[in-house]
């Protein structure tokens, strides 16, 4: 019986574990016939003794395995169906991790249950928030979050959790390069999306922020922008777009710093005057939320899903604007066909999308013309100076 059975029509995956841990599992689980029917049972790592498999039990089950194995926490910090007391309401935790000094008390709820991250997730703070647990991770197997319990107001992303031998504020204080940053990106790794993450951030705190969410996000944006620009061209220099255990306070002003250079590399986007208007406590978690994701890559689909999203919310034409579909965008511009010694010229040009597709569509053809490898970084590269002499000259 492999795991892809037990989880088939379930809303289930398995992708974020090991071929090991696949392995583990699948060999651990039990066919027994019952009352003339064959019934799937698994051999709990924790309670040791066979559980009824159903798709939420094996992704558990992964999870167990994931824990003891990778991040090496003993079974004696580990329990399972965890009771949480709310009132005379006992519920119970998919899996807690205790705490190492005290083991009555939570140090990381873990929460399975729910295949769609926004009811999972408010259930998870729940738990967080009942017992004090500091640290919360969601997963339904494909995609996982790990959240910082702030207070209970607040629950900021974070990049892992800590392994037995680490402390949270060694996850919180990791230094990354843009290498780094490729290997971690919650889009390509995850399979989340840019605008899932917009989503979360708004029913974390910007719908109670009192500020534009379009504009100020579009700000965030632009200064992640220019971070992961600087740091994939310098692979020492390390992304200052991070909530790094800084106070929120020296957040703000790192993040507003990072703004004004991005500010002074790309002039006429946004006034010398502007500034991130988030407060913050919000901004933390706005930058917390962003900071794993890769923006920068081969054709910019990450942030034009994004806008596209935010300009539906700003109900569109009401601001003056229009966004183009992205694949209206690449249809007209494979039906134009530039060349490098095309004039480009949009007198209604909005967010650009025709103009940058049609300069990114010549750069390509330069490149290969060079037999210059395009890459997934291929918009953050440093460009030849053909690129910009067409630029210049053309556009």
């Amino acid at each position: 019986m492999t795991l892809n059975e037990v989880l088939k029509n379930t809303n289930y995956d398995v992708s974020l574990f090991s071929e090991e841990a696949r392995k583990y599992v699948e060999d651990a689980i039990v066919v027994k016939t019952i009352r003339g029917k064959e019934a799937l049972f698994i051999k709990c790592l924790k309670r040791d003794k066979e559980i009824a498999l159903k798709p939420e039990e094996a992704v558990r089950q992964l999870y167990l395995y994931k824990l003891i194995h990778e991040y090496g926490y003993p079974t004696s910090r580990i329990e399972v169906e965890f009771p949480i007391h709310f009132g005379r309401e006992v519920k119970r935790a998919d899996i807690a991790i205790m705490d190492k000094d005290r083991l009555m008390v939570p140090y990381i709820i873990v929460e399975l249950k729910k295949p769609k991250l926004t009811d999972g997730k408010e259930q998870l703070k729940s738990y967080c928030n009942a017992t004090g647990a500091p640290i919360g991770v969601w997963t339904n197997g494909e995609q996982i979050s790990y959240y910082n319990r702030k207070d209970p107001n607040y629950f900021e992303p974070i990049t892992n959790i800590p392994k037995v031998s680490e402390k949270l504020s060694d996850i919180i204080n990791e230094k990354f390069t843009y290498e780094d940053l490729k290997k971690i990106d919650r889009i390509s790794q995850q399979k989340r999306s840019l605008r899932s993450l917009i989503q979360e951030m708004e029913d974390e705190v910007l719908a109670s922020a009192g500020v534009d969410s379009f504009e100020e996000i579009f700000k965030l944006i632009f200064a992640k922008l220019y971070d992961e620009l600087i740091c994939e061209r310098d692979s020492s220099a390390y992304l200052k777009f991070r909530n790094s255990g800084e106070t929120d306070f020296e957040l703000k002003e790192k993040i507003q710093s990072l703004f004004d250079d991005a500010k002074k590399k790309w002039e006429g986007i946004f006034t010398d005057e502007s500034k991130i208007l988030l407060s913050p406590s919000h901004l933390a978690v706005c930058v917390a939320t962003l900071q794993d994701i890769k923006l920068f890559n081969n054709n910019l689909d990450v942030v034009d899903d994004a806008f596209e999203y935010l300009m539906s919310k700003a109900q569109k034409g009401e601001k003056g604007q229009y966004f183009t579909p992205r694949y209206v965008i690449d249809m007209c511009v494979k039906m134009m066909n530039p060349s490098v010694n095309d004039k480009i010229i949009d007198t209604a040009c909005g967010s650009s999308g025709f103009t940058v597709h049609s300069i990114f569509k010549v750069w390509k053809d330069i490149r290969r013309e060079k037999g210059l490898p395009e890459g997934e970084g291929f918009t953050a590269a440093q460009r030849i100076p053909e690129e910009t002499n067409f630029v210049r000259d053309n556009v």
